[in-house]
Order: C-alpha cells, then structure tokens, then sequence
C-alpha cells in the first residue's frame, strides 16, 4: 500500500480470471510485469529495491522482464550457466552469458522492456553460491540496447503473437552490487557474501518458493479459458439443431444427444471441480494458513492439472462445435494457440507433477522420521483395514445408486487410490535404494508411477474442497444442482480411472459398469441445468465474443 498499491492478491487472481477471458497475450504482458518482474523485486529484494522500482513499475512507468529461463536449461533452473561475478575493486556485478545456449530465452517483454531481473550464478571470491536474482538495465532513455546486451525476438509462435518474446545475452555487463535482489543472499560492505539460510539447497528453493503466485495465477487463467471454451460449446449446443426421427418433427438439439452430453458435461464438471480447488490453494496461499511447501506443491500440481484440462477442454469444444468451432470468429482458434503454452510455462508439466510427487514423499518420509516405528504400525493397520473393510465382495461388487452417489464412498475412494500409490512408490525406492541403485536412478525407475501419484493427489484436493463448499452452503436448489455436479466429477474421475481400480480389486467390473450408467444418467440430470451452470460463470458476451452464441 505504501507504493500506490491495494495490498489485494485475490483482487489481482480476479483481474487475471477475467483478463483470461479477453485476450491471452495482454494477459502474459501484464503477469510477466506485475506477476514476475513486479514480484521477484517486491518478494526477493529489500526495501532499497521497493523504494527504487515498486512504484514506477507498478504504473508502468518502468517497463522489465524476468529473465530466467535458458536455452540449454529450460526446467532446470538449478543449473543455469549465466553468471553474475562480483567485482571486488568496483563493487559491481558483472553478469555474462558464457556460450550461446546459456542465453535467456522466450523472454516475455524483452522487446519492450527497459530493465529485467536476471537470474544467474552468483559468484563472490571464486565462491559459487548459487542462482541469485539481479537487477540488469537494457536500454537507455531513447530505448537504445545498452553495451553488452543482445536481444532477438524468437520470431513467429504457434500463438500468443502480441506478446514480445525475445532471447537475451549478456557480454560482460556491469550493475551496481546494490542491484542484486539480497533478501535470501547479500554482499556487505567489504564485499562478503552473506545470508540468513546457510543451506545453498535450502536457499534456492526459498528464492524459487517466493515466486509460487505465478503457478496459481496461470492454473487460474487455465481454468478461465475452460470455462469460456465450454459456455460457447455449451450454449451453442443449446441452439444448433442436428437431424430429427420423422420429416415433421422438430431437428434434435446438440445437447440432447447423449453424446454430446457425454463429451462435454464430465469436462464442465471437472471446471467446477478445478474451481474450487483453486480457490483453497488461493486462500491458503494468501492467509499463509499452509505450511510454504505444501503451498509450493499443491500450486505445482493444480497448474499442470489445470492447464492441461484447459488444452484438452479448449480441442473437445472446438470438435463439439464442428465445423463453427474452426472459425476464428467463433474464438476457438485464439483460445487453442494462446492457451497451448500454459502446459510448458511457469513450469513444464510433466516436472510439476514429478515435484508434486517428490513433495508427497518428503512428507511421507517425515512421518517415520517424526513417528518411527508407529508409522510403520499405522501404514500396516491401513493396509490391514483396507482389506477388511472394502477389498471384499461386499463392498467391490455394492452397485446400488444410493452407494455411488455417497460423498464418502466418492472421497474414500479417491484417498485410498492416492495412500495406496504414495506406499506403493514408497516401498518401490526403497527396495531399489537397498539394492544399491542410487538415487537418480531409482527416481528414474518409478518416475511414471510417481506422476501417476500426483494426478491421484490433486484430484482427491479438488474433491475435499468441492464438498467442503458444498457442506458450508445454505440447503435449497443451488446445493442441490451443486451436489449433482459434484457426483459427475468424482465418478467420472472414477471411471477415467477404473483399470486401476480393477486391477487392485477395489472395484468388481459390475460396479464399474455400474458407475459408467449412473455417469450417463448424471449427464442427462445436469443437461436440463446447462444453461444456469455455464452462466454461473458470469461471462459477458462481450468477453464470450462468440458469433455462434451472440445475439445479434
């Protein structure tokens, strides 16, 4: 608030929704300035830093980049090779770019930009200490590239053509020492390196943990852009009419087909889903209610889960459209080239879920660190009750509607799918550990079973935050409606899922089977409140932008 701000990340995730929902390339232009530039000063530097640049910055008046990402090192930001030397004599910093894949690249405003954060090396008295944050100038006041710095546009992209990504090199540029952001690392005076986390491990993860607002912000616009896919599918389906029974009756609607229910319905569910889970990884992250690495994990794993459904929601809307949906005019066509690169940015997904996982374990972990031998009791008395009271006939063959339909057989379905991956992976390293395989390789052994977790997790957090909305409602119509489309995301997910839980003998093929109708039916119920559910979202028209759904 002292530099003209509202000191409001939840007004900030609002703007982000919304701007999501009209243009995706402003979108990454005003969260790479405020969200990563703005940020990493705000949340790595020390008030000399917010004085200097927050209010400048925060009115556009000072335009920057966040150069982090290189060539040769996309993911791994541990092992970047920009260096950022300390000069003794000048007390400068002097950042270079040592071979051409350690150049930064797809740099959001590197064209446009007068300053950047750069993150390098930090070396002082031939010591490395580690990746360290620096504030760097690019241009002068006429806009001109200062000495040693070479900046190209990465040209054409697939999408998101209004954003100005570039690649930057760095010749031997000087900075002021002042310029590195030293709230987790500093220089003083007599040019010592110091820092309050003696842990250079710890220290990076604390430098990458303050920038997690990135990760929730993109799953947030992920999610937008799924639900603005799916209330022009939805409403269109709701117009266009396709074939009839006899010459004289009236053309089906799209959304009576049952096909058509069955392509798009599970998808608005999981949106709803996805909702709610983002809002409790919101909320925990701004009161600081979590413990910081379980902020860091679930952020992680509802990016990747987010933005994946949104370029899988973005293709299934498009194809339910036909041949409308390949227009432009129609938005499809912008929504699925801006949006494809949410899978890769802020972090690739595939290595969120294996950080997702890696988190799952550390804490599983801690449990026999702090409990000992009672972890291991309690793991077999989990086990041991698991097989008594739900692997038997009884229960893996129970198929009624009222069963399937239970909050709790949905929730303990889903908990027993995560506990029983998270032991199984478990025990998995550890067999390979005692073999005396080493740790690299016995992470790379069970790799696709520990991304396997990370799904398993994320979708029983998205199920607990839906039913705790769901349990904190007023009784009436609207919890009602929300219940069904509650019962439509955890059994779908089931069903999505259902090899597993057949091949564990969880579930009998008659009660999969089950499960696939009552799905069906759900579809069917949640079709006559399509309509109310798509405009829950309260997307304007001039936002849907849609000729196919717009009146004229």
């Amino acid at each position: 608030k002292e530099y003209g701000g509202q000191d409001n990340l939840v007004k900030y995730g609002a703007v982000f929704e919304v701007m999501a929902q009209h243009d995706v390339s402003l979108l990454i232009k005003f969260g790479v300035q405020f969200g990563l530039f703005g940020s990493s000063i705000h949340l790595l530097g020390t008030e000399k830093h917010h004085k200097k640049y927050i209010e400048a910055l925060s009115k556009a008046e000072l335009l920057g980049c966040f150069a982090m990402t290189e060539t040769g090192h996309g993911s791994n930001v541990r092992g970047i090779e920009t260096t950022a030397s300390f000069d003794k004599n000048t007390h400068e910093i002097i950042i270079h770019t040592p071979n051409h894949q350690a150049g930064k690249e797809y740099i959001g405003n590197a064209l446009d930009s007068t300053m950047s954060v750069v993150f390098a090396q930090l070396i002082v008295d031939g010591e490395n200490h580690g990746v360290h944050a620096i504030v760097v100038p690019l241009r002068d006041a006429n806009h001109e590239l200062l000495q040693g710095i070479t900046v190209k546009d990465n040209g054409y992209k697939m999408g998101l053509n209004g954003v100005d990504n570039g690649r930057i090199w760095f010749d031997q540029v000087r900075v002021p020492s002042e310029n590195l952001l030293d709230k987790y690392g500093a220089i003083d005076a007599e040019g010592n390196y110091q820092s309050s986390i003696a842990n250079p491990s710890k220290r990076f993860f604390t430098i990458l943990a303050a920038l997690v607002g990135g990760r929730i912000f993109v799953g947030v616009a992920g999610n937008s852009i799924s639900k603005k896919a799916l209330s022009i599918a939805i409403k269109y389906a709701l117009k266009r009419r396709q074939f009839n029974n006899a010459p004289d009756q009236e053309e089906t609607l799209l959304l009576d087909y049952p096909s058509h229910q069955a392509r798009l319905m599970p998808l608005l569910a999981k949106s709803y889903a996805i909702h709610f889970g983002l809002a409790y990884l919101r909320d925990q992250f701004v009161t600081e209610a979590m413990d910081r690495r379980k902020v860091e994990t679930l952020a992680a794993g509802m990016k990747a889960y987010s933005t994946w459904h949104c370029t899988h929601t973005v293709q299934e809307c498009r194809e339910a459209c036909g041949g409308k949906g390949y227009l432009a005019e129609n938005q499809f066509a912008y929504l699925k080239a801006d949006s494809d690169i949410f899978t890769t940015f802020e972090g690739d997904n595939t290595v969120l879920m294996q950080l997702v996982a890696k988190g799952l374990l550390s804490e599983f972990r801690q449990e026999f660190h702090d409990e000992g031998y009672r972890a291991v009791i309690r793991i077999l008395a989990e086990k041991i009750s698991g097989s008594l009271t739900e692997i038997n006939p009884a229960f893996t063959r129970k198929t009624d509607a009222s069963h399937l339909l239970d909050s709790d057989f949905q929730y303990q379905s889903f908990k027993y799918r995560e506990r029983k991956m998270l032991v199984s992976v478990g025990e998995r390293m550890q067999r390979l550990l005692k073999r005396r395989v080493n740790a690299y390789d016995a992470f790379l052994r069970t790799q696709t079973h520990m991304i396997a977790l990370a799904h398993a997790y994320i979708e029983r957090i998205m199920l607990k935050s839906f039913l705790v909305v769901i349990e904190n409602m007023d009784e009436g119509e609207a919890k009602k409606l929300l219940i069904k489309v509650k019962d439509l995301y955890a059994l779908s997910t089931i069903q999505e899922n259902k090899g597993w839980y057949l091949e564990c003998d969880y579930m009998h093929g008659s009660k999969t089977k089950a499960i696939r109708r009552v799905v069906a039916n759900l579809c069917k119920e949640l079709r006559a409140e399509a309509t109310v559910l798509v405009d829950a979202f309260d997307i304007p028209n001039e936002l849907l932008a849609a000729e196919i759904v717009v009146e004229k």
